[in-house]
């Protein structure tokens, strides 16, 4: 496993520093894993301060070694408790603090309350909304990892009709589509920053259970498994002449590329085919509409706009009353990262930005659509989703 560059972490450091100066802040406390491995390239149970200018500190509860290993940062050392965060910080020098930025966002009450306690007479301030922005803007090193993932993704995809046979199971499919995917590198923890928001690989859905809502903000549920765990595959047995509806993620080096897929052992109604048309048409619609400084709402309303227009006021996104409102999302280290590309959103798409988009519809019988992964370039979208797009056909 390669390092993260050391000009990778330098230069993300950097760019938190200068908002920590502009935002008159002493140094900032980060706890969360994404946000700590972004900083350092380890992902151990740690804690990180990064003071206004100087080193940042790396302490590492468990796993020092190979902390010591996979980071360039150079002032790692080993604690033993939080507790001991100030008095370690005081020994590289980082001394007079009155104000501090951390993952409030994040950061449960009780900790936050916790933490200070420790800082006696420190103010803390939310630093999240900074840490989003600067991840949200990909370096060259990030967008070839998310172009790895897709890579992968398409190998598996490639592999769907090898798999697929009537009879089968919706978990099954999944399960051996999943196999294929662990066997090329991922992860398998699709990791989210969103409260009580939490993903497993991916979703299959054929047929009827499309239309199953779930706890997920997403526009396609599905039954899963259990009352306990109700999203993605379920015990639906797949049948002919029904939508396969096959939405993951490939979590590659950390990065997330996230893709939809239909297939059909089969045939599908002429319903279903034209809306899978007019699916693609919105996706590609919102592409040509979109470029560097476009506002991320600018694409929601235009493909709300064209759905209502082709009659799909009640399938878009979901179905009637259980309709997402957002047509896209940012992908990187986390599934939900910025750009949200959704109405009222007036965040700038800027030339780094990866993200997903994804127009769906939902009927009573199934979902289809299509979801690619793109980063923004100079000259506006690039598609880094490889895998063609026409419905795949199993006679």
């Amino acid at each position: 496993m390669d390092k993260i560059p050391q000009l990778e972490i330098e230069t993300r450091i950097a760019k938190l520093q200068k908002i920590l100066v502009q935002q008159q802040l002493d140094g900032a406390l980060l706890l969360w894993n994404s946000d700590i491995f972004y900083f350092t390239g380890t992902k151990q149970n740690s804690y990180l301060f990064v003071p206004q200018s100087g080193d940042p500190v790396l302490m590492v509860k468990r796993g020092l070694d190979r902390g010591i290993a996979e980071s360039f940062v150079k002032d790692i050392v080993s604690i033993k408790s939080p507790k001991e965060i100030p008095s370690i910080i005081a020994t590289h020098g980082i001394t007079n603090l009155t104000k501090i930025g951390t993952e409030l966002d994040v950061m449960p009450v009780n900790l936050y309350n916790f933490y200070g306690k420790i800082f006696d007479q420190i103010e803390f301030s939310d630093i999240s909304p900074a840490i989003k922005q600067i991840r949200a803007v990909k370096s060259a090193y990030e967008v070839n990892i998310i172009r790895q993932a897709l890579k992968i993704m398409d190998e598996a995809f490639s592999l769907v009709p090898s798999l697929l046979r009537e009879g089968m199971t919706e978990i099954e499919l999944a399960a051996l589509f999943e196999a294929e995917l662990r066997k090329r590198g991922y992860a398998g923890v699709c990791k989210m920053r969103a409260f009580n928001q939490s993903f497993f690989y991916g979703n299959v859905c054929s047929g009827k259970s499309g239309i199953s809502p779930s706890f997920f903000d997403g526009p396609v549920g599905g039954t899963g498994v259990s009352l306990s765990d109700p999203q993605g595959a379920g015990w639906k047995i797949i049948n002919k002449n029904e939508p396969i509806y096959i939405d993951y993620t490939c979590i590659y080096q950390g990065y997330t590329g996230d893709q939809t897929r239909m297939f059909c052992i089969g045939d599908l109604p002429e319903k279903l085919k034209k809306a899978y048309n007019d699916a693609v048409f919105i996706k590609n619609e919102a592409v040509k509409s979109m470029h560097p400084g476009v506002l991320a709402e600018e694409p929601h309303i235009l493909a709300l706009k064209l759905a209502e227009e082709l009659g799909y006021k009640d399938n878009f996104m979901g179905y009637k009353n259980n309709q997402v409102k957002f047509l896209g999302h940012g992908l990187g280290l986390e599934l939900d990262e910025l750009p949200i590309v959704a109405k009222g959103i007036k965040t700038k798409i800027v030339t780094g930005m990866t993200f997903a988009l994804e127009p769906k519809f939902v009927f009573p019988e199934g979902a289809i659509g299509i979801e690619n992964s793109f980063v923004m370039t100079e000259n506006g979208p690039e598609c880094l989703s490889i895998t063609a797009e026409d419905i795949i056909y199993i006679k």
